[in-house]
């Protein structure tokens, strides 16, 4: 289970990869196609966020398993200004670039786990995962 994959942020292309190489991986995870949806958008909010915010970053994505489930794990990572208030960014509708604010807290609704950890001046890492039972 424990390949990664490790895709640099960038530029608009680099988030379209990036939501491909995460609906292959769902798919091999045994995803549904509708879910395999979920998970790009999940990917394609938050390199979006990098984009926007940091400029540059990176994601990586790992197939992991725990007990009977099995799923992906995406790891979002910048060296950006940080964000000052998670609580805030969190909350639907709160934008700093006056946009629709949907980024985070979008993202956190379509995944099963979903940590923010951020400090301002140094960046932000933002790890998700989705799981599905093994049948």
């Amino acid at each position: 289970m424990g390949e990664e994959l490790r895709l640099s942020i960038g530029a608009d292309v680099d988030v379209v990869e990036a939501r491909q190489q995460g609906r292959a991986l769902a798919a091999v995870a045994g995803f549904t196609s509708g879910e395999q949806t979920v998970i790009a958008a999940a990917i394609s909010e938050i390199a979006r966020n990098i984009l926007m915010y940091a400029k540059k970053g990176e994601i990586t994505l790992s197939l992991i398993q725990n007990g009977d489930r099995q799923g992906v794990s995406i790891i979002a990572t910048d060296q950006g200004p940080g964000i000052a208030d998670i609580d805030r960014a969190m909350q639907y509708g709160y934008s700093t670039s006056h946009g629709v604010g949907a980024g985070l807290p979008g993202a956190k609704r379509l995944m099963d786990e979903f940590t923010v950890d951020s400090v301002v001046g140094r960046g932000t890492t933002v790890t998700m995962k989705k799981w599905r039972r093994i049948l």
